[in-house]
């Protein structure tokens, strides 16, 4: 498999378990519903790349760029490195080490769906 299939997999995953995580033990209201809506864009984009390889992979890569900075907002959120009010939207699990584990996991594929992704320039 190329990197760049890796890659669009590895968001759709990363996009079914987010809207997974929102829809079992997320907020309420607007918050879900624009999680979602941001969860099947990045898996629409992910599955036209994945229908048409040919076209460029920058939307994708940008997608997962911004989960990757939303997991680790809530990384750093939960441990208690930087305060930013959205605890409630962060927490996942009744335990805040199980919470602060699927934001870790999640950082961790986003940044690999980002380094599947990102283009490299031909060998010589």
């Amino acid at each position: 498999m190329d990197r760049t299939r890796l890659g669009s997999w590895l968001m759709i995953t990363l996009a079914t378990v987010q809207a997974l995580a929102v829809v079992l033990a997320g907020p309420a209201g607007s918050p879900m519903v624009i999680a979602l809506a941001l969860d099947a864009a990045a898996v629409g984009s992910a599955t036209w790349l994945l229908r048409r390889p040919t076209h460029s992979r920058w939307p994708l890569t940008a997608w997962a760029a911004g989960f990757f900075g939303w997991h680790v907002t809530g990384l750093v959120t939960l441990a208690g490195i930087v305060t930013t009010g959205l605890d409630s939207l962060f927490v996942v699990a009744p335990q805040r080490e199980l919470s602060t584990l699927y934001q870790a996991v999640l950082t961790t594929a986003a940044a690999f769906a980002v380094h599947f992704l990102l283009p490299r320039p031909a060998r010589a």
